[in-house]
């Protein structure tokens, strides 16, 4: 008997989304003695701070990525075609290596006796503390997140007609108004694409602020980890907190489908 497609995807989202789902939101809302109960979604209360911080360092990348993603997705679709390949090859080269190798990678980079603390150390500066940082997690997230937001962006850019913006430049408009008026409103969709591809395993991440944060940089994902794998087993809790980074996870998706929906009709609207 041969199955649908439709039905090989039914199975895969029973098997890999909705039963774990169920088996989160069963353990978020029990005791361990298999009670309905919500001390567990008000315990997560206690760990505010940490969600706070996870969210405000996984913002930060997120706007260093753009800032950075967007001017190097630009330059990417500016150049010969035959070329655009070959530079979004070599963007994509470190993801081809283990997540875990390249981020072992920068703590030799950064510890105390690092690379670069040694070339400062070689020229008479003082080693800097750069390892166990805060600064530390955010370099990690941008480096190992950039090609999420560089991709997606490069996508929308390269498929630009070239004679809407021929025809702006040869009504007048500078290359700020082009910029301003044509090519940023048009990219949004990318840009909303990566904004959501680099913000959502940022703010959930672990193994980077775990290796270069230390124990004094815990984010929302260190603390997960905790409760099901750590000393302090206790994965009802660690349901719960899931759960609560869940929702904001599809809060901020939801935010930025309604900007991207909102670009599109402000768009169309300019047009008509």
């Amino acid at each position: 008997m041969k199955l649908k497609p439709s039905a090989i995807y039914i199975i895969w989202m029973t098997l890999f989304t909705l039963i774990p789902m169920a088996l989160v939101l069963y353990f978020a809302f029990t005791n361990p003695m298999g009670k309905f109960t919500l001390d567990n979604i008000i315990n997560v209360g206690r760990y505010s701070s940490i969600f706070l911080k996870s969210i405000w360092l996984g913002a930060l990348s997120t706007i260093i990525c753009l800032l950075i993603g967007y001017p190097l997705a630009y330059m990417i679709s500016k150049v010969n075609t035959k070329y655009q390949n070959i530079m979004v090859m070599l963007i994509m080269l470190p993801m081809w290596m283990n997540f875990l190798l390249r981020t072992y990678a920068w703590m030799t980079i950064l510890e105390n006796n690092g690379i670069i603390n040694n070339i400062l150390s070689s020229i008479g500066i003082a080693p800097l503390s750069l390892i166990n940082t805060s600064g530390a997690v955010v370099l990690g997230m941008v480096y190992n997140f950039l090609p999420y937001m560089i991709l997606p962006i490069y996508s929308i850019i390269v498929k630009i007609d070239k004679k809407i913006i021929e025809a702006a430049q040869d009504l007048g408009a500078g290359k700020r108004k082009v910029f301003s008026k044509i090519l940023l409103p048009l990219s949004i969709p990318g840009i909303i694409s990566g904004i959501t591809m680099v913000f959502v395993p940022a703010v959930s991440t672990f193994i980077i602020s775990k290796m270069l944060g230390g124990g004094s940089n815990i984010l929302i994902g260190d603390l997960i980890e905790m409760q099901f794998l750590g000393n302090s087993y206790n994965p009802h809790l660690g349901s719960a907190i899931s759960l609560v980074l869940m929702i904001l996870i599809l809060i901020s998706i939801g935010i930025m489908n309604r900007f991207d929906r909102s670009s599109i009709n402000e768009d169309y609207m300019s047009h008509h």
